[in-house]
């Protein structure tokens, strides 16, 4: 008689592999609900592997160390977001200012995912008390996005589309109230009266802002030279 065959190996069964594939994120998931409602420092792996459930050696198979699970976070929510307008940018030549509400409209509409939005409200309010946060969003995010937004301003005013600014000093100025914006919400919770939606306001914030900064670059005409 035939040898009948060998069990099956569950461990290589399709379910086990999708099971296997999606507890990276189940545990980013679990990391970023207690993030936000007990606080970075708060929060132990321990927990987080508790309510991933799994045990803490398991977490530390995908994320070593705390610091890594926020990073983690932050390349799942933000750092796409950051790449496509970094591509964007580089492609781009031109009036700047189309591309720029384009991004800003880009942002907004991700802010509305609780699972993105959640991400820099958590930058903003732990990293103060936390530096290491403030460490890993400017290396992920802010010293790659700043940069490429300052060029993409030079090449505006290089071009004659924008007026003679400093590239630096306007991206500041681009950035300065939404997130000041996003800290009264967040830290605050100072809201516009037009802000009761899901995303507290923000496009409308953007079309403010933007119509006014955009004004303020306007070339100057040679007649008023």
């Amino acid at each position: 008689m035939d040898s009948p065959p060998p069990p099956a190996n569950p461990d290589s069964s399709p379910k086990f592999r999708r099971r296997a594939e999606a507890r990276p994120d189940e545990v980013l998931d679990a990391a970023l609900d207690l993030f936000t409602r007990k606080g970075f420092a708060h929060t132990t792996v321990e927990q987080v592997a508790r309510k991933a459930g799994l045990s803490k050696a398991a977490v530390y198979l995908y994320f070593p160390s705390k610091k890594a699970l926020l990073a983690g976070l932050v390349q799942r929510a933000v750092v796409p977001i950051a790449d496509l307008a970094l591509d964007q940018i580089a492609r781009f030549r031109g009036d700047p200012r189309p591309l720029i509400r384009q991004l800003l409209a880009l942002f907004a509409e991700r802010m509305r995912e609780p699972s993105v939005s959640a991400v820099p409200k958590l930058v903003l309010r732990e990293a103060v008390v936390a530096p290491e946060i403030a460490r890993m969003y400017r290396t992920e995010v802010l010293d790659r996005v700043i940069p490429a937004l300052g060029a993409l301003i030079a090449q505006g005013v290089a071009g004659g589309h924008l007026r003679a600014v400093d590239p630096e000093l306007t991206v500041r100025s681009l950035l300065g109230p939404v997130l000041m914006h996003i800290l009264l919400d967040e830290v605050f919770s100072i809201r516009p009266a037009a802000g009761q939606t899901s995303d507290h306001g923000l496009e409308a914030l953007i079309d403010n802002h933007l119509s006014l900064l955009f004004a303020g670059l306007e070339p100057l005409r040679k007649d008023s030279a």
